[in-house]
């Protein structure tokens, strides 16, 4: 989803379950299908590993529909990669989602919930806007709420969700979902041309920085 208006027809955007054969890789363009930053976002990586990051908005349809094929790859995704999810803040009203995701990271319930979140939203229609709302939801997913509200209020998820907008900015990020590679690349469905594509652009980029070392 653009971030210039978040509406529009993204084909591009859409669910994907590509699977590539053993050994294929497609031949990624700079300034085409990828981005080359002009200057290196900080990585949080362990050594020997290369930092992926995947940036997303739960309410962002083109997120939910991309989900499931990210999760099937990464399954089988190289062991030297680390992955991790920064939810953006392209105006101030996504910052709730921003701190649910935080919260439940805090809380160790990301793979408990984090697809719940998109099933709510998107399939069963519930607006998960604002903090209330979201504090409804996730007790109704068996969560103790004061412990919730404590992580959804701290300062530890502010700071955060202070350091994604960061990364958000930093890599430039034009649409949801998109991908950083290793602080020094940036790609989307739209550059790509589909989300199928941008994980083979991901993983020639992944090739290109092991290449490097």
């Amino acid at each position: 989803m653009k971030r210039r208006d978040f509406v529009g027809s993204l084909a591009g955007f859409g669910a994907s379950t590509l699977v590539l054969p053993a050994g294929a890789q497609v031949v990624a363009r700079a300034g085409i299908d990828f981005v080359k930053l002009e200057r290196m976002v900080p990585v949080e990586a362990p050594t020997g590993k290369i930092e992926l990051i995947e940036f997303f908005w739960y309410d962002c349809p083109h997120c939910n529909a991309f989900d499931p094929a990210l999760t099937q790859w990464l399954k089988k995704a190289p062991k030297d990669v680390f992955f991790k999810r920064i939810p953006v803040a392209f105006r101030d009203d996504f910052v709730p989602q921003q701190r649910l995701f935080y919260a439940l990271e805090a809380m160790g319930l990301i793979d408990k919930l984090h697809v719940r979140v998109f099933a709510a939203i998107h399939e069963q229609k519930q607006n998960l806007s604002k903090g209330d709302a979201i504090i409804d939801w996730v007790v109704k997913q068996g969560v103790d709420k004061a412990k919730f509200v404590e992580h959804f209020n701290s300062f530890s998820v502010s700071t955060k969700a202070t350091r994604a907008h960061q990364f958000q900015e930093a890599y430039a990020v034009e649409g949801v979902p998109a991908f950083g590679v290793a602080g020094r690349f940036y790609t989307d469905g739209e550059r790509a041309r589909t989300m199928d594509r941008a994980l083979q652009v991901v993983e020639f980029l992944l090739s290109e920085v092991r290449q490097s070392r």
